[in-house]
């Protein structure tokens, strides 16, 4: 999830002039063999996003020396928070510090190992999303992760190997695909078969139109297919 609001670039600026925040960059810009392993800071809680921007962004400028981060990607920051709010706080304000689309919260589960209760969908779906765009940067629209923001929940619950190489379903106007093909993938990819969308993570087959809720957006979208051409996508309101 992305989070847009005023830049506060120029309070990091500001902040660069003390010589203790800056050595925060400078040590996140060494090469990876060169860091130490325990680095800690002590800082009030506001201060706290515009640290780890810092963090971020000597990472960034440390990978072409070092020639990238160990598994030959680029680096990301994993910033552990305490509660699931925590986390959605911490990622709004990181907003206003690196670019749109360079922070993902990636939320936990709600439910209990063994509680007989399913997730939500569109948890299902920003957990999806966030490995999708570690494992793949190039495919992702909103650009490489810089910072991950995660409560401590979701960080120590099991994740399955292989999950950010499952493929999403995309469409886009003039696209041509068998729509017998698109509805197969719809249902492989988890999402329930019904006869009208009311709720995150359902489809439904009307004619040549296709009603699809995705788990991670706020409001399902109408695709209009001509034979097997995406003619028309437009967004609507659930009933």
């Amino acid at each position: 999830m992305s989070h847009n609001g005023p830049s506060l670039t120029g309070l990091r600026r500001v902040l660069a002039e003390d010589a203790t925040f800056a050595r925060v960059q400078a040590a996140a810009s060494r090469p990876f063999t060169a860091r130490g392993e325990d680095y800690q800071i002590s800082a009030p809680a506001g201060l706290r996003a515009a640290l780890l921007a810092e963090m971020a962004d000597g990472l960034a400028a440390g990978s072409a020396s070092d020639g990238g981060a160990p598994d030959g990607g680029a680096p990301v920051v994993l910033a552990v928070t305490a509660t699931g709010r925590e986390a959605e706080d911490l990622a709004a304000a990181l907003g206003a510090f690196l670019p749109a689309g360079s922070v993902a919260e990636f939320p936990s589960w709600e439910t209990l190992p063994h509680e007989r209760l399913s997730p939500r969908s569109d948890t299902v779906g920003r957990r999806l999303s966030v490995l999708r765009r570690l494992a793949h940067p190039e495919a992702a629209g909103g650009g490489a992760l810089r910072v991950v923001v995660a409560p401590v929940r979701a960080v120590v619950q099991p994740i399955v190997a292989g999950l950010g190489e499952l493929v999403p379903v995309t469409l886009s106007v003039g696209q041509e695909v068998p729509f017998g093909e698109v509805v197969k993938n719809l249902a492989a990819a988890a999402y329930a078969r019904v006869d009208m969308v009311t709720r995150r993570g359902e489809f439904a087959v009307r004619g040549g139109m296709l009603d699809v809720f995705p788990p991670t957006e706020d409001h399902p979208i109408r695709v209009e297919f001509f034979g097997d051409e995406v003619e028309q996508m437009r967004w609507f309101a659930v009933a």
